[in-house]
Protein backbone atom coordinates (compact mmCIF):
# COMPACT_ATOMS: atom_id res chain seq x y z
CA UNK A 1 0.00 0.00 0.00
CA UNK A 2 1.15 3.26 -0.67
CA UNK A 3 1.75 5.72 2.43
CA UNK A 4 -0.52 8.34 2.31
CA UNK A 5 2.56 11.16 3.13
CA UNK A 6 3.52 9.90 -0.44
CA UNK A 7 0.20 10.76 -2.13
CA UNK A 8 0.23 14.19 0.10
CA UNK A 9 3.68 15.26 -1.51
CA UNK A 10 2.89 14.48 -4.79
CA UNK A 11 -0.47 16.70 -4.69
CA UNK A 12 1.59 19.50 -2.98
CA UNK A 13 -0.56 19.49 0.18
CA UNK A 14 1.37 20.39 3.02
CA UNK A 15 1.35 17.95 5.96
CA UNK A 16 3.08 16.93 9.32
CA UNK A 17 3.66 14.26 11.44
CA UNK A 18 1.52 12.36 12.34
CA UNK A 19 -1.10 11.57 9.70
CA UNK A 20 -4.38 10.94 11.51
CA UNK A 21 -7.27 10.57 9.99
CA UNK A 22 -11.04 9.29 11.61
CA UNK A 23 -14.02 8.65 10.50
CA UNK A 24 -17.21 10.44 11.49
CA UNK A 25 -17.31 8.48 14.93
CA UNK A 26 -13.47 9.80 15.77
CA UNK A 27 -12.72 5.94 15.39
CA UNK A 28 -9.02 6.45 13.52
CA UNK A 29 -9.08 4.19 10.34
CA UNK A 30 -4.86 5.31 9.42
CA UNK A 31 -1.96 6.72 11.25
CA UNK A 32 1.26 7.64 9.95
CA UNK A 33 4.81 8.07 12.01
CA UNK A 34 7.81 9.97 10.39
CA UNK A 35 9.96 6.97 10.44
CA UNK A 36 7.19 5.55 8.04
CA UNK A 37 5.32 3.46 9.93
CA UNK A 38 1.79 3.35 9.38
CA UNK A 39 -1.52 1.35 10.33
CA UNK A 40 -5.13 1.39 8.86
CA UNK A 41 -8.05 0.33 10.24
CA UNK A 42 -11.80 -0.74 8.29
CA UNK A 43 -14.86 -0.68 10.68
CA UNK A 44 -18.24 -1.83 10.17
CA UNK A 45 -21.13 0.67 10.55
CA UNK A 46 -21.20 -0.16 14.56
CA UNK A 47 -17.77 0.78 14.84
CA UNK A 48 -16.40 -2.92 15.19
CA UNK A 49 -12.32 -3.73 13.57
CA UNK A 50 -13.37 -5.49 10.15
CA UNK A 51 -9.95 -5.27 8.76
CA UNK A 52 -6.66 -4.25 9.74
CA UNK A 53 -2.82 -3.48 8.15
CA UNK A 54 0.11 -1.80 8.90
CA UNK A 55 3.31 -1.15 7.85
CA UNK A 56 4.97 -4.53 9.37
CA UNK A 57 3.35 -6.88 7.16
CA UNK A 58 0.18 -7.62 9.92
CA UNK A 59 -2.67 -8.24 8.44
CA UNK A 60 -5.97 -8.85 10.19
CA UNK A 61 -9.46 -9.58 8.85
CA UNK A 62 -10.87 -9.02 5.64
CA UNK A 63 -10.81 -5.83 3.51
CA UNK A 64 -14.06 -4.45 1.87
CA UNK A 65 -12.26 -4.89 -1.73
CA UNK A 66 -11.82 -8.51 -0.91
CA UNK A 67 -15.11 -8.87 -0.01
CA UNK A 68 -16.47 -7.53 -3.30
CA UNK A 69 -14.14 -9.15 -5.80
CA UNK A 70 -15.56 -12.54 -7.68
CA UNK A 71 -18.59 -11.81 -6.39
CA UNK A 72 -21.93 -13.36 -8.84
CA UNK A 73 -24.41 -10.14 -9.23
CA UNK A 74 -27.73 -9.83 -11.45
CA UNK A 75 -28.10 -6.65 -13.27
CA UNK A 76 -31.50 -6.37 -15.58
CA UNK A 77 -31.62 -10.53 -15.38
CA UNK A 78 -27.79 -11.06 -16.73
CA UNK A 79 -25.57 -12.20 -14.52
CA UNK A 80 -21.80 -10.42 -14.32
CA UNK A 81 -19.12 -11.56 -12.11
CA UNK A 82 -17.26 -8.67 -10.32
CA UNK A 83 -13.36 -9.19 -11.31
CA UNK A 84 -11.82 -5.54 -11.22
CA UNK A 85 -12.54 -2.46 -8.68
Amino acid sequence: MKKLSETYKELGIAFSFPIHIKDDNWNETYWEASDGYWSRWERDANGKVTYFENSGGLKKGTPKSARTYGRVVKVDGIKYTITAL
